[in-house]
């Protein structure tokens, strides 16, 4: 499984319907709106690195809205927890 990230500057006045848009695309797993230079940060999961060229420039920065993106490829996992926990900060209260 190869994952990246892709941080995403958007229509300000679209946010919400950019990210249910992107989130909704096959490989995309999250969609997460974000404070700083960027609008919104997506997790893409794929089998092959040529899926995401299939799924990034493909799909996402055709969605209509979507000004630019920035891609990260990660190498290593160190731990699923706590990955999930650093990106669920804030969602207990």
């Amino acid at each position: 499984m190869i994952t990246s990230i892709v941080l995403i500057k958007t229509d300000v006045d679209r946010i919400p319907e950019i990210a249910t848009e992107i989130a909704a695309l096959e490989g995309v797993s999250e969609v997460y709106s974000v404070t700083g230079a960027y609008d919104l940060i997506a997790m893409v999961r794929v089998a092959r690195h040529d899926d995401l060229a299939e799924v990034i420039p493909g799909r996402i920065s055709k969605v209509p809205g979507v000004a630019s993106t920035e891609t990260h490829i990660a190498f290593r996992t160190y731990s699923q927890h706590d990955l999930e926990a650093a990106f669920a900060i804030g969602l207990d209260s």
